[in-house]
């Protein structure tokens, strides 16, 4: 049966509008029009496509605030990995599906209305395989379906320690698998949602590998971690004399189902080649500052017609709003201007919002997944402005997926239920 929504305002692929009415059959927009006289669910605010989060490890939201200690050396990413290795080596199935559930609830309560898991905590403590290879990942779809969030699992290929077949440490025994195992992995059903690839890394899999699930699976949405860490772009110089996001396209003919994640070291030319080839880059803000990774050249890789989406990666934070005011915020610093990643024709906020889209819209055929901001006396582009500069999650009135309201004034319908689950998690793991 088809609903009929009635939007005071509304940020359509043609600009603004005022009092549109959205029809919605099976979670899919069918019609957008001028009001009539059939009956609509009136909603007042101000509607915006929600945002797509291309890069999320849900279980890291467990360590979010347990990191910030310095150690007796410098810390870094490497340090940090670290602690991550001990932290995951407690997490039972039903740890990381409550802890998903609560990243999922946050995330729709911050703007974001789907996520693409970058899912690589597989098999038990001690590596061997769950009696249901795809136990884990069985957990992040029903997490996902509790909150009512739109998944694309990512289940990730692991193979290696490091460079040239470096032998993977303890820590990493619960991400690994054969060529034959993650096939199987890949079989996992995700109602409503879909399916790609990640190998993790070019340190994490062979060129070989990369090249054969490439193949294997074409065509499926692809990411994967590069050029994030100097170390990295140094390790791979040294392993084959390539930088990495050079070594990557000139192993296998990526395309638009591709996302790069990070990319922070990044020289010109791999932008430039990045950039032509239409590869998306995954940019997470927040975290990328959490962890001291760097920034990525967004200027130079927008003149080129660069396509970019954000993530929340650690979760450390959770805030589509201030991730897109972190990214802004870094090229002001860096390049020590303001409006740094805006254009002519549209404010900041809204020109960062929109590039952030990935293809999401309030559009005919598409998902109807909308946040309802409070416009708190503004209009138009400077209602995102304020949302992404100002106001943050607070703005957040509903957010509606598939045309039913999940979040409502400003909390998840079953917030309760997921915190306390997560908070009895929580204790049983740092006590």
């Amino acid at each position: 049966m088809a609903s009929k929504l009635h939007l005071e305002t509304a940020l359509l692929p043609d600009g603004w509008r005022n009092d549109v009415v959205v029809t919605v059959e099976h979670g899919v927009i069918t019609a957008i029009d001028a009001p009539g006289s059939a009956p609509a669910e009136r909603i007042s605010g101000v509607a915006v496509p929600g945002l797509p989060n291309i890069h999320s490890h849900a279980f890291q939201r467990a360590m979010a605030g347990l990191t910030e200690r310095r150690g007796s050396e410098a810390d870094s990413f490497w340090t940090w990995r670290e602690q991550m290795y001990r932290f995951v080596e407690r997490l039972t199935p039903y740890d990381l599906e409550a802890i998903a559930a609560l990243a999922y609830m946050e995330m729709l309560e911050a703007g974001f209305t789907s996520v693409a898991e970058f899912h690589y905590l597989h098999h038990r403590p001690d590596g061997r395989p769950y009696d249901n290879v795809a136990e884990m990942s069985e957990r992040i779809v029903a997490a996902a379906e509790t909150v009512g969030i739109g998944l694309t699992l990512l289940p990730v290929f692991y193979r290696q320690g490091g460079f040239l077949g470096k032998p993977p440490s303890d820590g990493q025994r619960r991400f690994l698998n054969t060529r034959d195992s993650y096939a199987r992995l890949m079989e996992t059903k995700v109602p409503g949602g879909e399916i790609g690839i990640a190998p993790h890394s070019l340190r994490a899999v062979t060129l070989d590998d990369l090249k054969w699930a490439a193949k294997a699976f074409a065509g499926m949405p692809s990411h994967i971690h590069i050029s994030e860490q100097t170390r990295e772009v140094d390790d791979c110089l040294a392993a084959h004399n390539r930088r990495p996001i050079d070594l990557f396209l000139d192993t296998i003919d990526a395309g638009r189902n591709w996302y790069l994640i990070h990319a922070t070291h990044a020289d010109a030319g791999e932008i430039a080649r990045v950039a032509k080839a239409g590869v998306v880059v995954g940019l997470c803000p927040i975290t990328e500052a959490n962890l001291g990774d760097g920034l990525f050249d967004v200027p130079a890789f927008l003149k080129l017609g660069g396509r970019f989406g954000i993530g929340s990666d650690s979760n450390v934070r959770l805030s589509a709003a201030d991730e897109l005011r972190t990214l802004e915020y870094g090229q002001r610093l860096f390049h020590r201007q303001r409006n740094v990643l805006g254009d002519a024709a549209r404010s900041t906020g809204r020109h960062l919002f929109e590039r952030s889209l990935d293809g999401n819209a309030l559009a005919v055929g598409q998902r109807a997944d909308f946040v309802v901001l409070d416009g708190g006396g503004h209009q138009g582009d400077a209602v995102i402005d304020s949302w992404i500069f100002t106001t943050d999650n607070a703005a957040i009135k509903s957010v509606y997926h598939g045309g039913v309201p999940v979040v409502q004034n400003g909390r998840h319908k079953e917030r309760d239920a997921i915190a306390a689950r997560y908070a009895g998690v929580m204790t049983k793991l740092i006590g």
